[in-house]
């Protein structure tokens, strides 16, 4: 299975995923990434923070944008090259996050694509603004 190659993109194609942040999701990129902030993982701590509850890693609702990008748009094949990321909300235990891929540039000669990734929760809140480079996914040759 490849994803869409270069010739079969156009500006404006765009995918989404949408994901419930659990209580285990927390937990489990903590004690994959070994990021045990107490903002994450101490609900006392977290309650003496600007935002008085634990939050989501930011990274969480991040990888997302890689989920759309590996599975969705371009899809299999794809190289992800370059992220940049505006965290602009918390993210908290049973938000449903939903992130957005969008063509925004070409690059034949190149291979490459741009694209403008966003996360918004369940209440259309930006949580995340940000842009990708990826390399297209390429046919086998025959």
């Amino acid at each position: 299975m490849i994803g869409k190659t270069i010739d079969e993109l156009k500006v404006g194609d765009s995918e989404e995923f949408s994901k419930t942040i659990a209580e285990s999701d927390i937990y489990l990129y903590a004690g994959i990434t070994g990021d045990f902030n107490p903002a994450h993982v101490n609900e006392e701590y977290a309650k003496k923070t600007f935002f008085k509850k634990r939050i989501a890693h930011g990274m969480i609702p991040a990888g997302f944008i890689s989920a759309v990008l590996g599975s969705k748009l371009p899809g299999p094949g794809t190289i992800y090259m370059k992220q940049e990321l505006s965290f602009m909300a918390p993210v908290y235990t049973g938000d449903t996050i939903t992130a957005r891929v969008e063509v925004v540039e070409i690059i034949p000669e190149k291979n490459r694509v741009r694209l403008k990734t966003t996360c918004v929760n369940q209440e259309g809140t930006t949580v995340i603004d940000g842009e990708a480079l990826i390399s297209a996914p390429k046919r086998p040759k025959q």
